[in-house]
């Protein structure tokens, strides 16, 4: 494959790239890194003096870092979701294609990029953003959906999760909670409960789940494609419900935007997305598991798709040196929201196994991914098949949705976010009925 930078420039960051922290230490005794601001780490080299500096050359975006000359040329870059929800009559159901006796329908429309979901103790759906600044909430007080904005104002809310009527929030650079949040819909008002937080916004969105040890867990991914992340990134930490204690869980992760616990295991599942520009076919992005909390390290940098040793990174490293991921999920199809099934609704294979939203690939030629799958385990947790579960979001190598998280009501349905049409569907089973298309 030929080589991204010159090679004096890759035997130069191999050489700096060093070991890599693999002990359970608290946050507050990490070094932070030396310059905070994304704008004061620049990826490229100093500016020439004024004298004999050239005409400015527009920066690349940070999605672009390490982009080939090839796939410039092939106008590849990230799908941007439309600015307005789309009407409810033009949701794209009638393409999605799931196994016998399961039927779509829509829950909830006229949420521009709806993101992570969670139900609250007496049946609000919450729904997060992460481009925009707003959370929403779904209500069923008239017998059917309503939907309204019940805080504005934030900073890439992505992660949301609830926990005995709190509502937690994490934005790019913080965690805050409404206590009590199904009774102030109306007036709901956030607390900062954590802030030590970097503020790069490169993989600054985080993704937010309560633990069965009542402490919460969230992503601080990679402020970067590729790079030799600060010691403040690149991980999973934990802290107490009320900001306290922070622990970092696992190292050497470069995004997640799903995570989830084993319901007879307790452990930590979660998906990972891996590099771009490295090959359209290569790597592969991850599903993981932490069996050795605060020790298991997932390879970002040096590592990518559990295989790979990174052309820059991955010199005098291994694969072998770092935990490997228990399932690859295909090169950029970008796994994101995951959630063991424990409801009674689906068929008996379908306990314990983990429905994963696979939002799909922009950086191929052909895109892949656009669906969702479902991974069967073994007994002792490992993966024992994939398999399709809803497919048809891609049509003619063009999105016309793509699924982001999925969370399950009491009744054992699932509820599925599209951030590209702005919506929320409701995966049932049962014999074959007439189901709505609209709301």
């Amino acid at each position: 494959m030929p080589s991204i930078l010159p090679r004096s420039r890759i035997i130069l960051l191999a050489a700096v790239a060093g070991g890599f922290v693999a002990t359970a230490t608290p946050v507050e005794a990490q070094q932070p890194p030396t310059n905070p601001s994304p704008s004061a780490a620049p990826l490229t080299a100093p500016a020439p003096t004024p004298a004999t500096a050239p005409a400015p050359v527009p920066a690349a975006p940070p999605w672009a870092q390490a982009r080939p000359d090839e796939a410039v040329s092939a106008n590849l870059a990230p799908v941007v979701p439309p600015p307005i929800a789309t009407a409810p009559d033009k949701l794209p159901l009638s393409k999605l294609k799931l196994p016998k006796n399961f039927h779509i329908e829509v829950f909830a429309s006229g949420m521009p990029q709806a993101r992570s979901l969670r139900v609250g103790d007496k049946g609000t759906v919450f729904v997060s953003t992460r481009l925009l600044d707003r959370i929403y909430a779904v209500t069923s007080s008239s017998g059917r959906p309503e939907v309204k904005t019940i805080l504005t104002g934030l900073r890439w809310p992505n992660g949301i999760a609830v926990h005995n009527g709190t509502l937690y929030i994490a934005e790019l650079n913080k965690i805050s909670k409404i206590d009590n949040v199904e009774s102030h819909l109306g007036d709901a008002k956030a607390t900062v409960i954590y802030s030590d937080l970097p503020n790069y916004e490169p993989h600054g969105w985080k993704f937010l789940v309560v633990g069965p040890d009542n402490r919460l867990y969230f992503n601080v991914g990679a402020p970067c494609n590729i790079c030799m992340p600060p010691a403040t990134n690149a991980q999973i930490r934990s802290i107490n419900l009320d900001g306290s204690d922070a622990q970092i869980v696992a190292h050497g992760i470069r995004q997640i935007v799903g995570m989830d616990f084993h319901p007879a295991s307790k452990v930590l599942y979660f998906t990972e997305n891996q590099r771009d520009w490295l090959s359209e076919d290569q790597p592969q992005d991850k599903l993981n598991r932490v069996l050795n909390p605060g020790k298991d390290n997932f390879g970002f940098p040096y590592c990518a798709g559990g295989d790979i040793e990174d052309p820059i990174y991955g010199w005098g490293h291994s694969c072998s040196e770092f935990t490997k991921p228990i399932a690859q999920l295909g090169p950029h199809t970008a796994p994101l929201g995951m959630r063991f099934y424990t409801g009674q609704m689906f068929p008996a294979s379908y306990r314990n196994a983990i429905f994963i939203a696979r939002h799909g690939s922009w950086n191929k030629s052909h895109k892949i991914g656009g669906d969702v799958v479902v991974a069967h385990l073994n007994p002792d947790g490992t993966v024992k098949s994939i398999e399709p579960f809803i497919t048809g979001f891609i049509e003619d190598n063009n999105y016309v949705g793509r699924p982001v998280d999925m969370e399950f009501l009491k009744d054992g349905s699932m509820l599925l976010s599209d951030d590209y049409n702005g919506a929320v569907y409701r995966i049932t089973y049962g014999p074959q009925r007439q189901v709505s298309r609209g709301q």
